[in-house]
């Protein structure tokens, strides 16, 4: 099978100290509804920064101004949908006060499956590092080709936005979203992962499909493994994914307009990714068919017959390393002055 080419990458099982084992991937995000990613409450603009258009003399002086879709908003959905199995097959542990893990709490497990691989922080002390490392993933296409308003307003049960006396609604609300069909471009780095977690966190990135605010009703995408990599480094950044994108776009005239034909996109990505095994720290790279047996290996060990063994697997491979603190002695525990009859 083609993952075991990536043996030498893997870790034999989960260890506490970073032995420079890592894989990268390159992930393509596809919008496929209207999609709101932003950092503040509603009404504030979409994510955005002006970069570089591209890495050649001529585009490096250029600047653009690209969406960005943060590590932040890329990484909680997926760390939740693992959750969600995890919850569902009872392999969340209980924390210190002896309830079920859960995120942005001051006392996570620190135990189960995603805090050994996503890591944690706790108020009271203790810690674990994230070994599923992201980056901010950045819009091929400028901000301005790809980004609308919409006009929210508020229909009463009448269907009108009228109510019983007559009065207009008065809930009205411009708010920016980002078009359908806008591509962003990302690398992620595993480090020192066993077999199993290199599945589990894949796993995660292709099952999740909604992203950013508002996703019960908007935030659909799409997340496709374009490149998996094997090495001691790790791979280029995002932002120069996007640059040399930008190059090869214009070397070969093809327009660069929303919306972008993802065929063309995809085809462009594994050509300027194809020359990343050259670079410094960098041994492999899986070939297009390696990486389709790859995903397939995936898809099998998530799949509805096999998903509770592979999670109770992983679940298990952990358990060496789980301490059961002991209650704490009191400081003012008296001595025992009970006198023995002689």
């Amino acid at each position: 099978m083609s993952i075991e080419k990536l043996s030498p990458f893997f870790a034999p099982t989960y260890e506490n100290f970073p032995k420079g084992r890592t894989i990268g991937l390159v992930v393509l995000r596809t919008s496929l509804s209207e999609l709101i990613l932003r950092t503040e409450g509603t009404g504030e603009p979409m994510c955005r920064e002006f970069v570089a258009a591209g890495l050649t003399d001529e585009t490096r002086t250029q600047v653009v101004q690209r969406l960005v879709m943060t590590k932040r908003k890329q990484v909680a959905p997926e760390r939740r949908k693992g959750r969600e199995f995890l919850r569902s097959h009872n392999l969340l542990r209980l924390n210190k006060d002896n309830v079920p893990c859960a995120l942005n709490t001051n006392a996570p497990c620190g135990i189960c499956v995603d805090c050994f691989l996503y890591g944690f922080a706790a108020g009271g002390g203790g810690a674990q590092k994230s070994r599923i490392w992201t980056e901010d993933a950045f819009s091929l296409l400028s901000a301005g080709d790809t980004i609308s308003d919409r006009t929210i307003n508020a229909i009463f049960e009448t269907g009108t936005m009228r109510d019983e006396k007559g009065n207009a609604s008065t809930a009205l609300n411009t708010s920016e979203y980002i078009k359908p069909g806008v591509h962003f471009l990302d690398v992620v780095t595993l480090k020192d992962v066993t077999a199993d977690e290199f599945r589990y966190a894949i796993g995660n990135i292709l099952l999740t499909g909604r992203y950013g605010a508002v996703s019960s009703r908007v935030g659909r995408m799409q997340n496709q493994v374009l490149g998996i990599f094997g090495g001691i480094a790790e791979l280029p950044s995002s932002l120069e994914l996007v640059q040399a994108l930008h190059d090869q776009f214009l070397a070969s005239d093809t327009p660069m307009e929303h919306p972008l034909d993802s065929g063309s996109l995809i085809k462009a990505t594994k050509q300027v990714v194809s020359a990343w095994s050259n670079r410094r720290g960098i041994s492999i790279q899986l070939s297009e068919e390696e990486v389709i047996s790859t995903i397939a290996d995936i898809d099998q060990n998530w799949s509805d017959a096999e998903r509770e063994n592979f999670l109770k697997r992983l679940d298990s491979s952990y358990e060496p390393f789980r301490q059961v603190s002991e209650p704490k002695k009191s400081k003012n525990k008296k001595k025992d002055t009970t006198e023995v009859a002689s």
